[in-house]
């Protein structure tokens, strides 16, 4: 199946609220939405697009953990996953440095809801920075 990626390339960290918004820069496209904010050993993740939003929150060292680990595989959109079986966020790295992100909501083996994101190399440097990913040699 051929998959349709959204594409964000915008990175605004907004210090008073302690949220990260990545977006995309087409302002007359109907693009999604990503929010990001550290509460404890949790990462909040927001993904909307129009009335539509997945919700996730995995630990923090973990999305590290696998950030860190995470290398780019010929063939393969996604190569992690950092949550559970029912919500997980699905990881890959893209061979020009771009981050695949496909949060996703199972309902049950009849279906699931997902989002299929792409960040940029220079968004993925940032939010690597942001969250404190140490990439392992």
């Amino acid at each position: 199946m051929m998959r349709t990626f959204q594409t964000l390339n915008q990175f605004n960290f907004d210090a008073d609220s302690g949220i990260l918004y990545l977006s995309a820069s087409q302002p007359n496209d109907p693009a999604s939405l990503m929010a990001l904010k550290q509460e404890g050993s949790y990462v909040n993740i927001s993904v909307i697009h129009g009335p539509i939003e997945i919700a996730l929150r995995p630990r923090l060292q973990e999305l590290q953990r696998v950030l860190a680990r995470l290398k780019a595989v010929e063939g393969m959109q996604t190569a992690r996953q950092v949550g559970t079986g029912q919500a997980f966020l699905a990881l890959g790295l893209g061979t020009d440095g771009q981050l695949l992100l496909r949060p996703t909501i199972v309902a049950d083996a009849a279906g699931h809801l997902m989002f299929n994101i792409a960040l940029t190399d220079a968004v993925r440097a940032r939010l690597f920075e942001w969250l404190a990913v140490s990439s392992e040699a």
